[in-house]
């Protein structure tokens, strides 16, 4: 496959394109297909051929449209979505072609939610089909990387890459120029490049839309990793809770095979390729670099030490680069249009855009694409509808169980790696989730600690130990019962966890709890000295809350006062 056999591909589909006179894009993501878009799908490609319009009118099914809470979605132009559609509306929708648009499922587009979006890695989702190479080769797809292979030294990629201010998408937000280079000089062969698409945070769905929607930028963005530092063998650990994903995955790697983009001596070249798929059992910890090869090698998904970092000694012992799904969703196009085209986006340390999911009290939920530097006000007010029901604006959790919970003081605060941290949150994978007042911040630490103490992996003591003694006093301060010894056992706690955890989980896994008490003092306290809870949401469970007697209990807490001293 060369740069000319690419563009004649992508020719022979646009003019095939070029003969449909309407397109009907059905939305074929996990959230539509939940709500019956399959149906949908169905009942449109059926009213089609009744009508005998195959040959000018096309129903195709395409990847997440982002506007989830309104699914299904179907578009029949570009200006034109309809909500909430329905298998029944198939005929009206067909009429409305060359016609009136159907009023009672319009769903405008020249609105906030799409209009104050800048899409890079979203740019071909709710676009093309996700089955199908050539509507990606359409769209410009595997152009980077041919160009790349005849045209550029691995180094050079790398510069582009740096030049770019590309950050890692995976939470940590280290510069991925410098990561690619120190696999690129380490010495060892084989080298690996590995996919992390172990999306376990609660409410975030960012990879798996981008997996599910356009599975070939992902494997664009690997080769052109795998060229830069030298590895001929890629894994892609993705969850097992995500069929659709896997299976789209499946499709694509067989059908870049199929063109000789991946395999052995790619466009011609010495350059020689493959993926692999890995599926994880759901383990949140997993995540973790060094746990995910560990599950990839077939072992137990438990974090080790670092150094050795992955970068020197990885899978199987050898150099191996890690980066998650958005990452490598933004390599094509960097490759592109050059990397000092992307660095202009953003702000000056936090560069491009970054992929959220808008999640909890909210109008719009769904997936957003924002330039760096957006405030929370513009994503929670403009882009996200506001608060539903009249109600005031609380909170916004930003990084998953190991992120902060922001007060509505942030809400002018720009959306980047440095803003996030210093006002004790992170930027996370994406995950956003909205509260408002019906919602108790010790609550809600208490169900973030819960999450982080039932995904501990168990090797250190203090996040096996610590997490369990910080959920038993969160429980009692929800439960009414804990006393003012308890709040400063649990600041201690704090601390403990954030400096003496082996891997990231245990480390951030205080973060919501020490950012409620920073900007939510008074509900903490209300609990403990006036027993009542705000927002109604605690009161004493039926066992009495807090059972300290329990001998086990006794054995761990001392455990981890060992570990502290």
């Amino acid at each position: 496959m060369n740069l000319e056999e690419l563009e004649q591909i992508a020719v022979t589909e646009r003019e095939a394109r070029e003969k449909v006179r309407h397109e009907v894009r059905v939305c074929m993501a996990a959230g539509c297909l939940s709500c019956q878009s399959q149906g949908v799908k169905d009942a449109l490609t059926a009213e089609v051929k009744n009508r005998g319009l195959e040959e000018t009118h096309k129903v195709k099914g395409v990847g997440c449209m982002g506007l989830c809470s309104e699914g299904p979605l179907v578009a029949t132009s570009e200006k034109q979505m309809y909500k909430h559609v329905a298998s029944a509306d198939a005929a009206a929708l067909v009429n409305s072609l060359d016609g009136e648009p159907v009023k009672r499922l319009d769903c405008p587009t020249d609105v906030p939610f799409f209009q104050r979006q800048k899409k890079i890695v979203l740019e071909n989702s709710g676009v093309i089909d996700p089955e199908r190479i050539e509507d990606y080769i359409a769209e410009g797809g595997y152009r980077a990387i041919v160009n790349a292979l005849s045209d550029m030294m691995p180094q050079e990629v790398i510069s582009e890459i740096t030049t770019s201010g590309l950050r890692g998408r995976g939470g940590a937000g280290y510069p991925t120029g410098l990561k690619w280079s120190t696999v690129s000089r380490a010495d060892g062969n084989p080298k690996y490049v590995i996919c992390n698409a172990d999306e376990g945070d609660p409410g975030a769905f960012m990879d798996r839309s981008v997996l599910e929607s356009d599975p070939h930028r992902v494997l664009e963005g690997m080769l052109i990793a795998a060229y830069a530092v030298g590895a001929s063998e890629g894994f892609i650990y993705v969850r097992a809770e995500y069929p659709l994903a896997i299976k789209r995955l499946k499709t694509a790697i067989r059908q870049a095979e199929r063109l000789g983009l991946l395999g052995t001596n790619i466009c011609g070249t010495r350059f020689s390729f493959r993926i692999d798929l890995r599926l994880g059992a759901g383990a949140f910890v997993c995540g973790e670099e060094t746990a995910l090869i560990a599950s990839v090698e077939g072992k137990r998904g438990t974090p080790r030490p670092r150094p050795p970092y992955p970068a020197m000694s990885g899978l199987f012992g050898q150099p191996t680069l890690i980066n998650n799904v958005e990452t490598y969703a933004n390599v094509p196009p960097i490759i592109r249009n050059g990397g000092a085209w992307y660095a202009e986006i953003g702000t000056e340390k936090s560069k491009g855009t970054k992929v959220f999911a808008l999640a909890g009290r909210i109008e719009n939920t769904g997936l957003v694409e924002v330039p760096m530097g957006i405030t929370l006000r513009d994503i929670v007010y403009d882009i996200g509808g506001g608060i539903p029901e009249g109600r005031k604006f609380k909170a916004v959790q930003t990084g998953g169980p190991s992120g902060g919970c922001l007060p509505a003081d942030c809400l002018d605060m720009p959306v980047d790696y440095e803003s996030l941290a210093k006002a004790g949150s992170i930027m996370g994978s994406g995950g956003m989730i909205i509260m408002d007042e019906s919602s108790c911040m010790v609550d809600v630490a208490k169900y973030f600690m819960d999450f982080c103490m039932t995904e501990s992996c168990g090797k250190c003591v203090p996040c096996r130990v610590g997490t369990y003694q910080m959920h038993r006093i969160l429980s009692a301060i929800t439960n009414l019962t804990a006393t003012e010894p308890d709040l400063k056992m649990l600041e201690e706690l704090c601390d403990l966890l954030k400096n003496t955890s082996l891997c990231g989980l245990g480390q951030s896994a205080p973060n919501p709890v020490v950012s409620t008490l920073k900007s939510f003092a008074e509900e903490y306290r209300a609990h403990i000295h006036d027993k009542k809870c705000a927002a109604g949401v605690c009161g004493a469970h039926e066992n009495g809350g807090d059972e300290k007697s329990k001998p086990e209990e006794k054995n761990e807490a001392r455990e981890l006062s060992e570990v502290g001293a």
